[in-house]
């Protein structure tokens, strides 16, 4: 096949033909920007994850290897399944869940809870096919989607204050004002400004330019903050990876006592995955007319798909990143950007020196600038309505202040289901808002 030129308004015909670029309204440098922006703003789970999941004793290396293999796998299927712009790795929070409190706290080996995390995944793949999670996704009242969105952009925003240093933990006021002369928020303002200034004219790739403006502002003398390169290839440790790979215990793991961790998994999982999927959606304005998301069942099944392969290779819960907004805000439209993106995962399993040197304050400002551009769907809830207003408000200050996305969404189909049912307006909500909604509290109760 003929490729044709790949200027601004051309593509290679062969990718049109996949990723459908020109019915997206996007191009293929578009996508490569966006995708190496993604990749950008969530590289660090490849040295977080080893970090969480050594602590239950599997090997540094090895979960390093296993979690950029998932990595691929679920942001490679989402890409072929769906033709949306959505990266998959193994999910922060699910792997402390993991490690900390199903091996270290219940003692269960993590070959066990690697079983459980592949059981999860099966079944999700079930509920998949059988499109019912997929109706969960598109039962959620329009308002609480408009809310997951904005929430998952305060979530964002929040952890890219955190990561730079700009807010730190307090024993008597929660959360407080950092050290703001600290070489990792120096780094953070100095690449948020970069950031707005490149905003405000327009520029492409603005949080691309702005995390490598920030990078090479790390090495300044006395800064600091950006590694020192340390060679630039390094081979991977095969045999440290087959330590854990193919390890999984599925017997152990179909024990009775295993059931309320099973159940704990999956509330967690899904909800985090729906949120995670409507909040960027939302963002790249994928949904119908109703609010609905369209091939959210492939979507979902990517996401299952990449939590089993997650599980065999050796790594906890893959789901999709709220990192993805990074690469939406950059014009990413199909799964090209998930394609770049994964290429560069795989390539980082052999220039792990070099990818390593970004430090989290370089990324931090991009988290932030997509908080700021999420928190902009509030503008379609109504809040004259208290109906509305009241479910979308816990909706998204709970998502940063409980850390969880999931507790965020929790706490909105409670609400909604409760305050529109007791004021006599029973017809907004739908029996699957309702039935979720006493499962969220019976979770809240016996679960969390």
């Amino acid at each position: 096949m003929a490729v044709k030129g790949t200027s601004a308004g051309q593509s290679p015909g062969l990718l049109e033909k996949w990723f459908k670029l020109k019915e997206n309204n996007t191009t293929v440098r578009t996508e490569i920007i966006a995708g190496i922006t993604t990749f950008m703003t969530m590289v660090y789970i490849i040295f977080v994850n080893p970090n969480i999941l050594s602590a239950a004793e599997m090997s540094w290396n090895g979960v390093f290897i296993a979690t950029i293999i998932a990595t691929i796998i679920g942001t490679v299927a989402m890409a072929l399944l769906t033709n949306y712009p959505f990266a998959l790795a193994p999910g922060m929070g699910l792997n402390a869940f993991f490690a900390f409190t199903i091996c270290k706290q219940m003692g269960v080996s993590w070959e066990v809870a690697l079983g459980l995390v592949f059981i999860e995944g099966v079944l999700f793949i079930l509920l998949s096919l059988s499109k019912f999670r997929s109706q969960i996704v598109n039962a959620i009242p329009m308002t609480l989607k408009s809310a997951i969105s904005a929430g998952i952009g305060l979530f964002i925003a929040f952890i890219g204050f955190q990561s730079s240093g700009i807010l730190v933990s307090n024993p008597d006021t929660i959360i407080a004002l950092g050290d703001l002369t600290s070489k990792d928020a120096i780094v953070t303002l100095f690449g948020l400004i970069v950031a707005g200034v490149l905003y405000a004219y327009n520029v492409k790739g603005a949080l691309l330019w702005s995390i490598l403006a920030a990078t090479v502002f790390g090495m300044i003398p006395g800064i600091g903050v950006t590694g020192a390169i340390d060679g630039i290839v390094a081979l991977p440790k095969w045999a440290d990876f087959t330590s854990v790979a193919f390890k999984l215990d599925i017997v152990g793991a179909l024990k009775l006592n295993m059931i309320g961790v099973l159940l704990a998994l999956l509330m967690v999982d899904i909800f985090d995955t729906a949120g995670t999927l409507i909040g960027v959606s939302t963002q790249a304005g994928y949904l119908d007319k109703d609010g609905n998301l369209p091939k959210a069942d492939k979507a979902l099944l990517a996401d299952a798909i990449g939590t089993v392969g997650g599980a065999i290779v050796g790594t906890s819960t893959v789901t999709t990143f709220v990192e993805s907004a990074a690469g939406v805000s950059e014009g990413g439209r199909t799964g090209l950007t998930g394609i770049v993106t994964s290429i560069l995962f795989l390539l980082s399993l052999f220039f792990m020196p070099l990818v390593g040197i970004v430090p989290a304050a370089a990324t931090a400002p991009a988290l932030i600038v997509v908080g700021i551009l999420m928190v902009r769907n509030v503008l379609s809830i109504d809040w004259a309505d208290f109906t509305e207003a009241m479910p979308a408000f816990l909706t998204m200050v709970m998502m940063p202040f409980a850390y969880s996305i999931s507790t965020g969404i929790g706490f909105g189909f409670i609400s909604y289901a409760a305050i529109n049912l007791i004021a006599g307006k029973k017809e907004k909500t739908n029996w699957v808002v309702n039935i979720l909604a006493i499962v969220f509290v019976l979770y809240f109760i016996f679960l969390a």
